[in-house]
């Protein structure tokens, strides 16, 4: 799948659009994201997950914690534009 069309799908879920502008401020854990969601720990994982599958953010495990960042430059350039008013 080209790059754009992973952005896109990626950026068009309302929960991932909100966990993805979390991950702009930095590295966050599971529990960390979940009030940005607004949704329950299981739905916050699922999603987490899928933008891991796309290329969107990274994860590394640290004791019982999952920390997710975001890794993808394209997407923090498209949002830092969307934040310009």
């Amino acid at each position: 799948m080209r790059e754009e069309l992973r952005i896109f799908k990626a950026l068009c879920n309302e929960v991932r659009l909100k966990i993805v502008e979390a991950l702009l401020d930095g590295e966050k854990s599971v529990s960390e994201i979940i009030p940005y969601a607004g949704r329950m720990q299981p739905a916050v994982s699922m999603q987490l997950a899928k933008l891991e599958y796309l290329g969107i953010v990274e994860s590394r495990r640290e004791g019982g914690k999952v920390y997710y960042r975001l890794t993808n430059e394209k997407v923090k350039k498209i949002l830092k534009i969307l934040r310009e008013e």
